[in-house]
């Protein structure tokens, strides 16, 4: 077992904020030191009050399934001991009214094109074996349905 960690930091500052014209922007602090600027999405906020350069929830979902599927792809293939040159996913997370009439990503759509150097590559049914194989290893893939808790710490003001 493992745990990791991710703070994010939103700051109100001197905007109002019972308007409900604040920004969405905010920060996604990661335990290896990486700072990601994140926003809500355009789609649901209107901008200027989401920033479409930075990063959303919804794609940051579709982001971290894509890179777990290629990381043990990668693992897999390198095990099997085909050289791979290129991975390339253009990954789609579809929101929609989910089983229970919530809004939810119901959907994420992985498009791997893989690129092999050397003579010797691997057939079609490999590949595919190899993508089955990833998609049953991913930890986020596992981890859809997961439970989520909620542990709220009170700051003194």
């Amino acid at each position: 077992m493992s745990d990791h960690f991710a703070t994010v930091l939103w700051q109100r500052g001197e905007q109002p904020f019972s308007d409900r014209r604040y920004s969405r922007r905010h920060e996604m602090h990661f335990d290896g030191g990486a700072v990601v600027p994140g926003s809500s999405s355009p789609h649901s906020v209107r901008e200027p009050y989401s920033d479409a350069s930075a990063v959303d929830p919804e794609e940051a979902f579709v982001a971290a399934l894509s890179s777990c599927h290629m990381l043990w792809f990668l693992d897999l293939a390198c095990r099997a001991g085909w050289v791979v040159d290129d991975y390339r996913d253009a990954a789609v997370g579809t929101m929609a009214k989910d089983e229970r009439g919530r809004m939810s990503i119901t959907v994420v759509t992985l498009r791997p094109a893989v690129r092999f150097a050397g003579d010797k590559r691997p057939d079609a049914a490999e590949i595919t074996r190899l993508h089955h194989v990833a998609h049953e290893e991913c930890f986020i893939a596992n981890s859809v349905r997961s439970e989520v808790r909620c542990e709220p710490v009170t700051l003194e003001s």
